[in-house]
């Protein structure tokens, strides 16, 4: 394992202990990683990134890749070390279900910052298939690089971690001209062009500006509540081709869904969150 993303996401089996509860047959097992500065927006680690530890640890846990994962977010993590308890639930012969929860320490206090449940196994390509749509138009990566907007401050320190490309138009926001349609469409790739693999997909998908950006709403944190993403595949080399778009905003919340295709037009990965409306800095 190496590249930037591999070494910031790395976990370390500390135990490994049998049954537990009510529950036959589980095994808990607990990882320590660290949250590292750069991952984060305003000091919040981003969501994807901590989904991504978490997954990592869960994945070597039961010993095969993410199929569904799902995280709920119980409060804003900072950086600094953690721990990840992962129960497996049950392990078949094609897929295993496991639980976890990363927890971090705030002197003797532990305290949860998100709870998953996933589903883990190696991809079975083949089959009949269906393809209702398919990868979006968008010009080529290298005709997508934008300049700093007038009296754009610094980027966020993960956006110096990542070589993101914005459809050209659908960065309206960052210069006070959102397009009216929530939507963000783009490519996806490292800065370092580390390799992507299923646990660098649990990033991908929510390492976009929001799509709400392009709406009359604040540019501003819009933290996640509920994550979900789909593992599809396992992406060819090269920058993903991305479209992250909500719906439905009302009473305070926003949804937001994406599709990431990869460089040979294969979707591999699909993504649904819930979040809260933006909320500008106090």
């Amino acid at each position: 394992m190496s590249g930037v993303f591999a070494n910031a996401t790395a976990v370390r089996r500390i135990s490994t202990s049998g049954t537990v509860g009510h529950v036959d047959g589980s095994t808990v097992t607990t990882f320590a990683s660290e949250v590292q500065p750069g991952w984060d927006i305003g000091g919040n680690a981003n969501g994807g990134y901590l989904m991504a530890i978490a997954g990592r640890a869960m994945s070597e846990a039961v010993g095969r890749p993410p199929v569904t994962l799902t995280a709920h977010y119980l409060r804003p993590a900072p950086t600094g070390r953690c721990e990840i308890v992962v129960t497996t639930v049950r392990s078949g012969r094609r897929f295993a279900t496991a639980t976890a929860s990363l927890v971090m320490f705030d002197g003797d206090d532990r305290r949860e910052i998100i709870r998953l449940l996933g589903t883990f196994g190696d991809q079975t390509p083949g089959g009949p298939s269906y393809l209702a749509e398919g990868p979006i138009d968008i010009p080529d990566y290298a005709d997508c690089e934008l300049p700093p907007a007038p009296g754009e401050g610094p980027k966020p320190a993960m956006m110096e971690r990542l070589a993101i490309r914005i459809y050209p138009g659908d960065e309206g926001f960052r210069t006070g001209n959102p397009t009216g349609e929530a939507r963000i469409r783009g490519w996806f790739a490292f800065a370092d062009h580390e390799p992507i693999d299923a646990i660098g997909l649990l990033l991908v998908a929510d390492a976009f500006p929001p799509p709400v950006f392009n709406t009359e709403l604040p540019v501003a944190w819009a933290p996640t509540v509920e994550l979900t993403v789909h593992v599809r595949g396992v992406p060819a080399p090269g920058p993903l081709r991305c479209s992250f778009r909500s719906r439905f905003v009302h009473d305070g919340m926003l949804d937001e869904d994406g599709e990431i295709w990869d460089s040979t037009g294969a979707l591999v990965a699909q993504s649904r969150q819930l979040a809260l409306m933006p909320r500008p800095p106090a």
